[in-house]
């Protein structure tokens, strides 16, 4: 097996217990699409709505059903750290370019192909919060600062430091993308069998998690192919970047 293959299977250890469900291949990766997005019967992948019609108003033969508070306090927790996990991910990659690109010119596309698709994910939170009247997060200020610090400092180690940075983001991010997507689809399942809809506005929230958690996957893909895995010192500089991660998630979610 190539040494980049064996990487690419390495930088996914962390994901092979999650069953997932993807609605588009992710494009430039590596991934083993299968093994990644399995999901059990018993998990019940995407529910299958009914398609039938009432003869009477044309209405959908399942009732839509409100969130409960539990539910909202859930989204609003879970869409707050979305926004700010998105801000820090643009900061990190706005800060680790110029010094990565002046010292390794070709990694320019790759870095700016990164950029914009978390500057389009962010987008994406910040419509989302104001539609959904969702506050963010008052640890702003001191994320911005923590990230911008975080991408410069692993891009001046080198190449290899700032994609174990990359790495070891992504792996906590798409974990907790994961674990909402699970959530959802509990949600979905648990209606459907009481005959309730999950409305078109919660099968977007979930169609765009999906997206959102695919490209993320991609760049950690990415970060391994470009050797990741060679940073010194490795292991303690991908556990304390995880680390934090957790840490700020946790705090996020409550502040």
């Amino acid at each position: 097996m190539p040494p980049s293959h064996q990487l690419a299977i390495l930088s996914r250890r962390s994901f092979h217990s999650h069953r997932l469900v993807s609605s588009r291949p992710v494009p430039l990766a590596k991934y083993d699409v299968n093994s990644l997005r399995r999901v059990s019967s018993a998990a019940a992948a995407q529910p299958q709505y009914a398609q039938n019609v009432l003869a009477a108003g044309g209405k959908s033969a399942l009732t839509p059903s409100p969130l409960s508070d539990e539910q909202k306090r859930f989204l609003d927790s879970a869409l707050r750290v979305n926004q700010a996990g998105e801000l820090a991910a643009v900061l990190i990659y706005s800060a680790q370019t110029p010094p990565i690109v002046r010292t390794h010119p070709h990694l320019l596309q790759l870095m700016k192909h990164m950029y914009d698709q978390e500057a389009g994910h962010y987008k994406t939170f910040n419509e989302i919060l104001v539609k959904h009247r969702v506050r963010p997060t008052v640890m702003y200020p001191l994320w911005k600062a923590a990230a911008t610090t975080l991408g410069w400092s692993t891009a001046v180690m080198g190449r290899e430091a700032a994609m174990a940075c990359t790495e070891a983001v992504e792996t906590e991010i798409g974990d907790h993308y994961n674990s909402q997507i699970r959530v959802l689809l509990d949600w979905a399942a648990d209606l459907e069998a009481k005959g309730e809809d999950f409305g078109p506005e919660m099968k977007e929230l979930l169609a765009t998690l999906r997206r959102i958690r695919d490209e993320e996957l991609e760049h950690l893909d990415h970060a391994v192919m470009n050797d990741a895995k060679e940073a010194k010192p490795y292991e303690l500089l991908t556990n304390v970047i995880r680390g934090g991660c957790r840490a700020a998630i946790w705090i996020s979610e409550r502040v």
